[in-house]
């Protein structure tokens, strides 16, 4: 594995809650990446996001709030990782509330800011509200200097804001080491993939250029964010017992054997019915989670090894199929059943694969978070399946197989007529889509297509990777 010597500079969001630092975070890197509700105490996690201004990029950070009064269980927790933020920080944004003034939370903060000793810009918030701009006078007792008024809602000052930061990052935009760095090279050491010898080193050199976004997804508390840790090598997100932890889709970079994957923790998906009858913030949170899902290229669906495949399992691993994942099943806290005997793995693995039977391609995993076991072979099957899902299959290798298999089994359409298969095409990757030209039929028999697609799998090796047909009828010229 190798590890960058070099980072981008870190300025990190910072102060007590619902002050608007999600919003203020959204509004800098241009799209709604952190939840922003009226919560207070909706952001747990430290988001990171490479933000850019001046031409000089940096790595914004959003933290929870830190001090106050709190009902959520877990807000020491958020006040331990904001404090590690802030230590690690190049430049602070002390965001404050300008239309509720001063508050004794804000000396708290800003005691906290003082002691990490790093460079400080004071952001005040909601600056268009006229009785905010009575109070500003107010927060120059903190004694920072440079003080920005600021509407993170309405976009106003923040080109004023960011002048500041950038003005106090140090002028040579990067800095030596690794620490806090989002996408710097982290993970697991070992193992190496086996590619096959008719890729070229063009596509190999794709591949390398290329970022795989992988999604951990499944119901709550099997352990996704306690794997995201341990593949990491580092307390990136947020672990505990208590269910609904995570609120946003958490993205850090793993760099591994000179492949870039962006591992997505999400938060848990509990059936519809009871997510709109939970809180407001948890519809959000899943929200979320069903969008990381639909943009990321592998999904790593997480399930508990004491309790095995549940509905819920089945649903969430249907959905990724549907936007077109490939898909890795994991079986989470293996340490818990590994005592038992043979017969048990073999009857694990087989109920899978019944609750599971669209997932017929997918590999099984069994994994620990707790004790790191197999952990290395989740990032290799990772890497193979980002390989397979972007392979191409030459037009003429692929006609020649389609003219050998359709000779042995010729297909029928929906309305059982007969079927001559003229040409094909591969017209995507990731996933592989095929559009096939026939003499009659507009649609196969789907146990055909579900034959054609298994063979093209097999063929192919398009191992744990959902594969699209379409079937054209080609156009008669006049």
């Amino acid at each position: 594995m190798s590890v960058n010597t070099r980072r981008r500079p870190s300025v990190v969001l910072v102060g007590r809650p619902n002050v608007g630092k999600s919003t203020l975070f959204n509004r800098i890197v241009g799209r709604r990446r952190a939840i922003v509700t009226n919560v207070p105490g909706t952001t747990r996690d430290v988001l990171k996001q490479e933000a850019e201004w001046c031409g000089i990029t940096f790595s914004l950070v959003d933290t929870g709030g830190m001090f106050g009064a709190s009902v959520d269980p877990l807000h020491d927790l958020v006040m331990e990782r904001g404090l590690d933020s802030l230590a690690v920080a190049d430049v602070i944004i002390f965001l404050v509330d300008g239309r509720e003034g001063l508050t004794p939370t804000d000396y708290d903060v800003a005691t906290a800011i003082r002691i990490s000793g790093n460079s400080v810009v004071l952001a005040v918030n909601k600056m268009d509200i006229r009785r905010a701009r009575d109070q500003l006078l107010e927060f120059y007792r903190f004694g920072f200097g440079s003080v920005v008024e600021i509407s993170a809602e309405h976009g106003e000052g923040i080109g004023e804001l960011l002048d500041e930061v950038v003005e106090k990052i140090p002028h040579s935009g990067q800095l030596e080491g690794n620490a806090g760095n989002s996408d710097s090279a982290r993970g697991v050491e070992g193992g190496s993939t086996r590619r096959s010898e008719d890729k070229s080193s063009s596509f190999d050199r794709q591949l390398e250029n290329a970022e795989t976004r992988v999604a951990f997804v499944g119901h709550p508390n099997v352990g996704k964010s306690s794997l995201v840790n341990c593949l990491l090598r580092e307390e990136r997100v947020m672990v505990s017992d208590t269910p609904g932890t995570t609120r946003d889709a958490i993205d850090t970079v793993l760099r591994w054997h000179r492949r870039d994957f962006r591992i997505v923790d999400t938060a848990g998906i509990r059936r519809p019915g009871r997510v709109a009858s939970g809180s407001k913030l948890e519809t959000v949170s899943v929200l979320v989670a069903h969008r990381a899902m639909e943009h990321a290229d592998v999904a790593v669906l997480v399930i508990d090894a004491s309790e095995g495949v549940t509905d819920r399992d089945a649903a969430i691993a249907g959905e990724a199929t549907e936007a077109g994942c490939s898909v890795i099943i994991a079986a989470n806290k293996w340490d818990l059943v590994k005592n038992e005997d043979q017969r048990f793995v073999k009857n694990f693995d087989a109920d899978v694969r019944r609750r599971l039977k669209f997932l017929s391609h997918a590999p099984i995993l069994h994994l620990s978070a707790k004790t790191g076991e197999r952990i290395t072979k989740l990032i290799e099957c990772v890497d193979r399946m980002a390989v397979v899902r972007r392979y191409r299959v030459p037009t003429p290798a692929l006609n020649r197989f389609l003219k050998v298999v359709t000779a042995a089994h010729p297909p029928r359409s929906v309305d059982r007529r007969d079927v001559r298969v003229l040409y094909a095409a591969q017209t995507q990757v990731g996933p592989p889509t095929f559009v096939i030209f026939t003499n009659v039929a507009t649609k196969f028999h789907f146990s055909y297509e579900r034959f054609l697609v298994n063979r093209l799998r097999e063929e192919f090796g398009f191992e744990g990777t959902p594969i699209r047909l379409r079937v054209r009828r080609r156009e008669t010229k006049r």
